[in-house]
């Protein structure tokens, strides 16, 4: 054995340790911070938790050069530290994890051109997880043994909490009903009935969320069960969903990361990809709170699909940004977006500050309303699989970011994230097509994106239409961070009535306007000059066009006042079905 290849080993070994280790203390807690309402504490934590594994690399990647005075890489000795590696990680439980993490560090140490499987994981060796027996991460209930209600009775208590239930008896009761009304395929007998249920809950803001599955003769029906505080201090079930298509919304790219306690990600995400199969295993590492796992999965599939495929990189549809340049590959369902080197001049910022606030939307709950992005640097692509078009437009507004290396273009740096349809030409195809619900639906869309945003601390700047897009789902989201703010940072005013005729017909405000001025009538003009998109839009959220709405949700993030968004419609709501309140449009 080469006894610096294994001291090399097992100092990255020790980083990812004490990574996982701390990963699972905040992971652990966030039971205790649901009990006790701490709302502001579930945001905090949330954001320390996104900002562990950078610590910990950098931590590790600092006491390699400090500890073992690495300057340049020895090729033979960093293909025998990745073997030892490898063998420490034989018996490990997130052997998965530990790789990305070895890749992290190494790519810290060393230029792109080593970037391969001779030194790093760019094919994981972790699927012997896959032969392995599956650890037991859930538990399977048979409900003809005691009785239908008796065996839900024992699934909420196993996933007991020291708040109790302010009347779990008419909790289960709607639930049974709910059950039969919204799964066909759980109405057999009861010997016919097989419940598996994960053993955590998963939390996530102010929710708690029990995730399982329903075995009968007719197959499998997936389902969440959503826990919620009441007003009365006690705890209630929310909400039942019941289809692949709404969990996916709860697990969705726009939401913020669950706290789920489980040693096993492996097998948690191969059992939420059996009941969400269109989420990939890249989306299902995230949603846990394994983001970089996620970019690591994603980065593979990428690879795959790219070896697969023929089609050519090219521009993205719709406006061109005046920040950040943005192409697709038709045949895979995201988008890829640089920094330009210059910006327009109404663009008072620079490369970091853009940066900035994409770093700020990762930390941020982003509430259903703002895409996750995975941020990659030193990216090789295939040179002949990018449009003539596209490398002129990237070599005129980012040559400072792109190099050419033999048949390869490799990007320093760029964001990727799920491709949508943008709101400007989801509304323009609409309006084409007469279809005034589908623009109704999403100018109500539009606007709860706005307001659950600034309800959660995020001023997101530039209103355009042509910075939303529009999921499968049909949800509207923002996705152009440039110019988001913090609601603290913003002046919300009236604008002031012309008396004179001189102010009447300026062209130019004849009033003062100081940096951080915002006036919210102004939105019907800039981002809704079209009379169906305005007409649309005031049905619900005439409010947003008034500055005292803006100035009471800016008073709310103040006062700690956290709304409450559900990742569900109104209708899958307990209350709503009970008739207490009248459901809303999602």
């Amino acid at each position: 054995m080469n006894n610096l290849a294994f001291a090399l080993a097992k100092t990255m070994l020790n980083g990812f340790e004490r990574h996982i280790k701390l990963f699972i203390e905040i992971t652990q807690s966030a039971k205790q911070r649901f009990e006790l309402c701490q709302w502001s504490e579930v945001q905090e934590a949330a954001k320390a938790r996104t900002t562990f594994y950078d610590q910990r690399v950098n931590e590790t990647f600092d006491t390699i050069k400090q500890d073992f005075f690495i300057q340049e890489l020895d090729g033979e000795l960093w293909q025998q530290v990745k073997r030892e590696y490898i063998k420490l990680l034989k018996t490990h439980q997130q052997p998965e994890l530990a790789e990305t993490f070895y890749n992290s560090v190494f790519c810290h140490l060393f230029e792109r051109k080593y970037y391969h499987n001779a030194y790093i994981f760019v094919e994981s060796t972790a699927s012997r997880l896959d032969a392995q027996e599956t650890p037991e991460i859930y538990k399977r209930y048979t409900p003809v043994e005691k009785g239908l209600k008796e065996t839900i009775f024992d699934i909420m208590n196993d996933h007991k909490s020291e708040i109790p239930y302010q009347d779990l008896d008419a909790d289960v009761e709607t639930l049974i009903r709910a059950f039969r009304r919204q799964a066909e395929k759980t109405r057999f007998k009861l010997e016919d009935l097989t419940f598996d249920i994960l053993n955590f809950t998963f939390y996530r803001n102010k929710g708690a969320y029990i995730i399982g599955r329903v075995l009968s003769p007719a197959g499998e029906t997936p389902f969440i069960v959503s826990v919620l505080h009441d007003e009365k201090g006690g705890l209630t079930i929310d909400a039942l969903l019941t289809t692949s298509e709404s969990m996916a919304v709860v697990f969705g790219f726009a939401r913020a990361y669950f706290f789920v306690d489980c040693l096993h990600p492996h097998a948690l995400v191969n059992f939420l990809q059996g009941l969400i199969p269109h989420k990939t295993k890249a989306d299902l590492y995230s949603a846990i709170g394994f983001h970089k796992q996620g970019k690591t999965q994603f980065y593979r599939d990428f690879l795959n699909h790219l070896a697969t495929s023929e089609d050519k990189f090219e521009l993205a549809a719709g406006i061109k940004g005046m920040v950040m340049s943005v192409f697709t590959l038709p045949s895979y369902p995201y988008v890829f977006k640089i920094i330009k080197d210059k910006f327009s001049p109404s663009k008072n910022m620079t490369k970091k500050d853009v940066k900035g606030k994409y770093r700020l939307v990762k930390l941020h709950d982003r509430v259903g309303r703002m895409a996750d992005t995975m941020e990659y640097s030193e990216v090789a692509f295939p040179k002949n699989r990018f449009s003539e078009e596209l490398l002129e437009e990237l070599m005129k507004v980012a040559p400072s970011i792109i190099r050419f290396e033999d048949d390869l273009i490799i990007i320093e740096h760029l964001y990727i994230e799920r491709r949508m349809v943008p709101l400007n030409i989801y509304l323009a195809e609409a309006l084409k097509n007469k279809e005034t619900e589908k623009i109704n639906e999403a100018m109500y869309g539009y606007g709860e994106a706005i307001k659950q945003l600034i309800s959660a601390n995020i001023f997101p700047g530039d209103m355009l239409l042509k910075n939303f897009g529009v999921t499968r789902h049909g949800r509207v989201i923002f996705y152009d961070y440039d110019e988001i703010t913090y609601m603290n940072e913003v002046n919300f005013r009236v604008k002031p009535e012309p008396v004179t005729e001189e102010q009447i017909y300026a062209a130019e405000p004849w009033y003062s306007v100081a940096p951080g001025d915002m006036f919210p009538e102004e939105l019907a003009t800039f981002a809704l000059a079209n009379p169906n998109y305005l007409k649309a839009f005031k049905l619900h959220h005439a409010d947003l066009l008034e500055a005292s709405y803006w100035q009471q949700c800016q008073q709310n993030v103040a006062d700690g006042i956290y709304k409450d968004v559900y990742p569900y419609p109104d209708q899958f709501r307990f209350c709503y079905l009970r008739g207490i309140k009248k459901a809303a449009p999602y």
